[in-house]
């Protein structure tokens, strides 16, 4: 199998006498692996796969645009990553208008979805490409209409005031509130039960409004549901008028007439007849259910004549589901999107309780989840080679190489190893908040540092300032290149697509503590986002304050977007900012890369402003080696004090 080589098997002590190419690690299936839940806050709702590797140094592809040969990659998957989940009998409205328990959405099912921004929204059919499961502590959200919605603290909802996450774990998060009010058409009505009184109003509607219709129409589905309740309801009972008829009646009711009299125009529901007294008891039907109607003032040709359900899509989707009418088309798309008085928020419960919660992935990023606008979970195809989905189980699902440090000792020491400098952190954080339960970090420093070998830290995780000190040894011993990621300072920024990792300012610190330890510290200033963090105050902010925390250097990197980072970007801009979304198609149409003309404008101004702080700048794609004891070192493209170009490398953004 492809992954085979990662994992040792048991009891097996060999010693592989060359470090093996980079390659995709084990699927959970894989016997032998250890699985470990923990119970403290930031790993709820995590699971962790232990497993002996065989080989930790991986040779990078050929292939590969990445200006260094061999890694060193101790995990696999991230726990950076936040969770958005609700209780699996919410109801998702479907695209067509139905409605599905979220516990049974399906990949490839269509859902309707929202785009725009702030109050500007629009419903849009959208497409379900994820589905997980998670338990997660649970929270009930109670609106003025009665309304209840059960989900997780990190679950968000749109609000009047943007997204709003119920209950958010980290401070500084936008918070729900009491009185907030939600954004969309409000709670779905329950489907009907198929009682005897509903039944016999299908059957009076149908067979009163088909009374002049030709014999073949008599072939279609509503009649073939009318013979299965004719077997137990005699036809003369079905066409009574009853005196006093119920609910149940009237859903039936509306159901037959519109098998047989019914049509749909885009959010319109219409019934026509040359009977009125008919239409008389459609308009008294739909009155006594609650939904708004009309009668045009003429006829239709033929002396046809008409009710219409009020053109709108609460009223829409109330028909749909109060009748139970299957074959009524919806066409939502384009319609705006409301936030009315009766989603105002009544009441935020934390229940005390860990319930199994469901999630999807959409095309737009949100969902409509019992009558309200839900935020999504993003999907990214970085863990597909894992044979995990690309969703939430890159977040979720963490592979950790428990034997790396006795592991890594082994291939130093193999004849066949070089002594070839190693990069870490360019594939997952070696420092996320992972590495502080496992401390698989120690022992990887100290043997690179007890065979000399050089090696590279890129990370936004400051983490890393926990293992100063044998960063300090190992700088005397060899060369040792330290690079934080820093793409931009902005706050509201970070939160938007960072938020799991550190904070911008904290990463400066870091910058500022390794640069006081002696270290020639460089900002890999990555992602830089096009129409986001590309503008002339950004960068200068930016470049200001990684200056003013001492780093040596600072090499700007565009956002690059491979397929899995693509669809998960996309996601979130034409959600946050679809005011963009034709223009990242312009600038990456031609594949991940934008044009090299963009990146070396972008170089361009990070320079001049470099120049304006003091900051040496060091070149695209290059994050400059920090070897305390002075000595000659090379990683990232740089040899020495030769500044070279490097390829483009993909960074994560989360």
């Amino acid at each position: 199998m492809r992954w085979s080589h990662l994992s040792a098997p048991a009891g097996d002590d060999s010693l592989p006498d060359r470090a093996v190419p980079a390659a995709p690690p084990l699927p959970l299936a894989l016997p032998g692996a250890t699985v470990r839940t923990f119970d403290t806050p930031g790993f709820a709702g995590m699971t962790f796969y232990e497993i002996r590797a065989k080989s930790l140094i991986n040779k990078v592809p050929g292939a590969s645009r990445v200006p260094f040969e061999w890694t060193i990659n101790p995990y696999r998957g991230c726990s950076h990553a936040c969770s958005y989940c609700l209780s699996g009998d919410t109801p998702i409205l479907l695209a067509d208008g139905s409605t599905r328990p979220l516990s049974q959405v399906q990949v490839g099912d269509a859902v309707l979805g929202t785009m725009g921004a702030g109050p500007h929204r629009r419903y849009v059919p959208t497409t379900v490409l994820d589905h997980w499961t998670t338990s997660k502590p649970a929270f009930r959200v109670t609106l003025a209409d009665g309304t209840r919605l059960v989900s997780s603290g990190d679950h968000r909802f749109l609000t009047d005031r943007g997204w709003r996450h119920v209950s958010p774990a980290e401070p500084g998060l936008p918070a729900l509130a009491v009185g907030d009010r939600l954004s969309g058409v409000g709670g779905f009505a329950d489907a009907p039960k198929e009682s005897p009184d509903y039944r016999t109003g299908y059957l009076c509607g149908l067979v009163r409004g088909d009374a002049g219709a030709p014999a073949g129409a008599r072939e279609s589905d509503a009649w073939i549901r009318a013979d299965s309740y004719l077997e137990d309801i005699p036809m003369h009972v079905a066409l009574r008028w009853p005196e006093l008829p119920s609910g149940s009646w009237y859903r039936g009711f509306l159901a037959g007439a519109f098998g047989a009299t019914g049509y749909t125009d885009r959010l319109a529901v219409v019934f026509t007849s040359r009977d009125q007294g008919f239409l008389d008891r459609i308009t008294d039907a739909l009155t006594h259910l609650g939904l708004p109607s009309r009668r045009p003032p003429h006829p239709q040709l033929g002396e046809v004549y008409s009710v219409e359900v009020a053109r709108d899509l609460w009223a829409a989707l109330r028909f749909r589901h109060l009748t139970g009418v299957s074959g009524a088309p919806l066409d939502a798309a384009g319609v705006g999107v409301r936030s009315e008085p009766q989603l105002t928020v009544a009441d935020i419960e934390d229940l005390g309780l860990t319930l199994p919660l469901y999630d999807i992935t959409t095309g737009t990023g949100d969902f409509i989840a019992d009558g309200v606008v839900s935020h999504n979970c993003f999907a990214r195809n970085t863990h597909t080679y894992l044979d995990l989905d690309a969703g939430h189980d890159f977040d979720s699902k963490v592979v950790v190489k428990v034997n790396a440090g006795e592991l890594v000792r082994r291939e130093l020491a193999a004849p066949k190893w070089s002594g070839a400098p190693i990069a870490m952190g360019t594939n997952v954080d070696v420092y996320q908040r992972a590495e502080g339960r496992y401390r698989l970090m120690p022992p990887i420093l100290t043997a690179l540092r007890d065979f000399a070998n050089p090696f590279s830290i890129l990370t936004k995780g400051t983490l890393i300032l926990r293992d100063l000190e044998l960063l300090r040894q190992a700088a005397t011993v060899t060369d040792v290149s330290l690079s934080m990621s820093i793409g931009f300072v902005d706050e509201r920024m970070w939160r938007a697509v960072e938020s799991g990792t550190p904070s911008p300012r904290r990463r400066l610190d870091a910058v500022a503590r390794l640069t006081d330890a002696g270290f020639s510290v460089g900002v890999l200033m990555a992602p830089i986002l096009p129409g986001l963090t590309d503008s002339d105050e950004s960068i200068e902010e930016t470049v200001a304050a990684i200056a003013a925390a001492g780093a040596a250097s600072v090499s700007p990197l565009v956002l690059h977007l491979r397929p899995g980072a693509r669809e998960w970007y996309a996601a979130w801009l034409t959600r946050e900012h679809p005011e963009l979304a034709p223009r990242y198609r312009e600038l990456f149409r031609a594949g991940s890369y934008a044009p090299q003309s963009f990146q070396k404008e972008i170089g361009a101004r990070v320079r001049m402003a470099a120049r304006r702080h003091g900051l040496h700048r060091a070149a695209m794609g290059e994050a400059r080696t920090a070897g305390a004891n002075g000595a000659p070192a090379t990683a990232y493209g740089v040899t020495g004090t030769t500044i070279r170009e490097a390829e483009p490398q993909q960074l994560t953004l989360l």
